[in-house]
């Protein structure tokens, strides 16, 4: 599958403009993470746009349903299964094992945090935020409360990363796509 069939599939899928720009985001920092670890940018890239792709729709049974859409589309069930793992613990019991899974597991929420980090500046831009500032954000648990930082702080130490290397290279990936972001 490449790129354009990822994203149609997902537009069939999903309509709301805030749920498709989190789907962005996150494949922007998975094609980003491929990158700089020589992987194949358009796979993991894929995935991170599909991650979401039963949410809209089924928010209560996020990861059950993308099974099935997934399955309808013909997608791999390994490419099922890198989806499905980042949900471990919260409505899935498939671990992440890969690398790519780890990375993914660990991003999907901390794109939504430095979104919040932009949101609360005057410019509401990504090129404005700065790794200080997200870093003193994150001491502060009202700050975006949905984040689940135990779970980014494990996931990221699963994958030999400190916090401030995911940050700055989950904001630098997200400024690639800024516009399209509308930050």
């Amino acid at each position: 599958m490449n790129r354009e069939e990822a994203y149609n599939m997902l537009k069939r899928n999903m309509a709301k403009p805030n749920l498709i720009k989190h789907c962005l985001a996150v494949e922007a920092v998975m094609r980003h993470f491929a990158e700089l670890n020589n992987e194949d940018v358009e796979y993991w890239g894929n995935i991170g746009l599909l991650h979401d792709i039963d949410y809209e729709k089924y928010p209560e049974e996020h990861c059950e349903k993308c099974v099935e859409i997934l399955q309808g589309e013909n997608v791999s069930e390994e490419i099922i299964k890198s989806i499905l793992s980042h949900g471990y613990g919260l409505c899935t019991d498939v671990m992440p094992e890969e690398f790519m899974e780890k990375v993914l597991i660990t991003i999907d929420q901390l794109t939504g945090f430095i979104i919040a980090c932009a949101l609360i500046i005057p410019s509401k831009k990504l090129a404005d935020v700065e790794l200080a500032s997200m870093l003193k954000k994150w001491k502060k648990k009202d700050f975006a409360a949905g984040t689940q930082r135990e779970r980014i702080e494990h996931w990221t130490a699963e994958l030999g990363y400190t916090l401030e290397y995911m940050l700055e290279e989950t904001l630098a990936a997200m400024k690639k796509i800024s516009n399209e972001l509308g930050l």
